[in-house]
């Protein structure tokens, strides 16, 4: 067997030594990413335990996500289990030039900054510091609507709920829209953030394989029929990490087999504006079945923590009641600014100076990087770089950290038993200036000649 625990029969219940040494193998390194683990009944066997002693036991590993099922295949150590799915570290390392977060760059926040100044002189400027009620934001939901149908998706107000960020608003989701335990579709290699709120709420993330970096139909019918999907996680522009942005046959297949199976979609919009002109949202043709997330945070700024919901009626109270119990309501500072950016149309402004200098950016890496496969599009705020030779991504990432980089290897965002890419993502807006991005290309690319020879 490829795992003979030691089973520990005076702690009790023993499906929880039996999660515990599990755990603590796997930490240990003693079983290793990608191992397949033996059959139910042949542990229970060989520990002379109940089969649904095993069962419970591995159900807690699957529900921390250290372990994953496959249909017909077994139960295998997730790839991703000992990875850091946390990006945003406690500090800034000095000296090290951040390619890690992805983050707009901030050449163009002077407009957020004077709307700022004029709502604190303001007299009732003391507004801001008060809870925010449906009935005194109605000209802000009109701001929403307005924002979202920019990003391909129209929509009514009375579909619109607020959040506080795109992270807040994907696990409020979760939370009012699954119980623990409950299977969630996603991308072999998805958002980070969607990992860790899943950990952290028991929902089991299935990853489902891709076809040309969308996800496959056939495996989506199957996932349903087998897997018990509650629903579906997605990033259709820009997709983070693999840049893909889906086309419109994927858009409307996957939304037809929402339709025909009963789940929903979570549609993670965070990227969407910075095409030039973006398709129809995945939320166009399935409205009954999707959650739309608009939020400001990549496409405007990461401090401007808020985020349009669009949900459809069957969702909407669910989903409000977990906002509610989660925040109270926003900031209404935020929400105040956000609406006034929008309705006078500066944030139009901003977002196309951010997509002018994203692609300035991106013709340095283009530039430096001509030699390697390095997936994206000239306005996107990062990069998925494929690695040559034999290092590992995980590997790269701490050579990168070590000689002054910070980039994410494929790992953090890899879901269950999807094996990692051997790729790296680059934001190439995080770094403060392009000088400085320009040194971390030509710090990347002497590492990647290095390792080739």
């Amino acid at each position: 067997m490829s795992w003979k625990p030691v089973l520990d029969k005076t702690i009790k219940p023993l499906y929880f030594s039996l999660a515990n040494q599990l755990e603590q193998d796997i930490i240990s390194g003693r079983l290793v990413p990608g191992t397949k683990l033996p059959p139910y009944r042949e542990l229970a066997d060989f520990l002379d335990i109940n089969v649904s002693t095993v069962s419970k036991a591995f159900k807690v590993c699957i529900l921390k996500g250290l372990l994953s099922t496959t249909v017909g295949s077994g139960t295998f150590v997730s790839f991703d289990a000992l990875s850091n799915a946390y990006l945003l570290t406690d500090g800034k390392p000095k000296n090290i030039i951040e390619m890690g977060a992805t983050i707009p760059e901030p050449a163009s926040y002077e407009p957020l900054m004077l709307q700022l100044k004029n709502i604190v002189i303001e007299s009732d400027f003391i507004k801001c510091f008060s809870y925010s009620r449906s009935g005194d934001v109605q000209w802000q939901k009109d701001a929403a609507v307005k924002f979202i149908s920019k990003g391909g998706f129209v929509t009514e107000v009375k579909n619109i709920l607020f959040a506080s960020g795109g992270q807040n608003a994907i696990t409020a989701t979760l939370i009012g829209l699954c119980q623990h335990g409950d299977k969630i579709g996603t991308d072999p290699h998805t958002y980070s953030g969607l990992k860790t709120s899943a950990s952290m709420l028991g929902v089991q993330l299935v990853p489902l394989k891709n076809e040309g970096l969308e996800m496959n139909q056939d495996a989506l019918m199957y996932a349903c029929k087998n897997e018990n999907l509650k629903g579906i996680y997605l990033i259709p522009d820009y997709q983070n990490p693999t840049t893909h942005t889906m086309s419109i046959e994927g858009r409307k297949a996957l939304a037809r087999i929402a339709k025909e199976y009963d789940i929903f979609i979570i549609e993670d919009a965070a990227y969407s504006l910075m095409h030039e002109k973006p398709l129809p949202a995945v939320a166009s043709f399935a409205p009954e079945h999707t959650i739309y997330i608009a939020s400001m945070s990549k496409a405007i700024g990461p401090g401007l923590r808020l985020a349009y919901i669009s949900a459809p009626e069957r969702y909407k109270k669910l989903l409000s009641n977990a906002l509610y119990n989660m925040n109270i309501s926003v900031a209404p500072l935020m929400a105040e600014l956000a609406a006034r950016m929008i309705v006078s149309n500066q944030i139009d402004g901003v977002i196309e100076s951010h997509r002018k200098h994203t692609i300035d950016r991106n013709q340095l890496v283009n530039y430096y990087l001509s030699e390697y496969d390095c997936l994206g599009e000239n306005t996107c705020i990062f990069r998925w770089l494929k690695l040559p030779g034999k290092i590992s991504a995980t590997d790269f990432e701490a050579l990168a950290l070590k000689h002054g980089v910070q980039v994410y290897g494929a790992d953090r965002f890899t879901v269950g038993n999807s094996n990692p890419e051997k790729a790296v993502r680059l934001s190439i807006a995080a770094p403060e200036t392009i000088k400085e991005l320009e040194k971390g290309l030509i710090i990347l690319r002497n590492l990647i000649r290095s390792i080739e020879q």
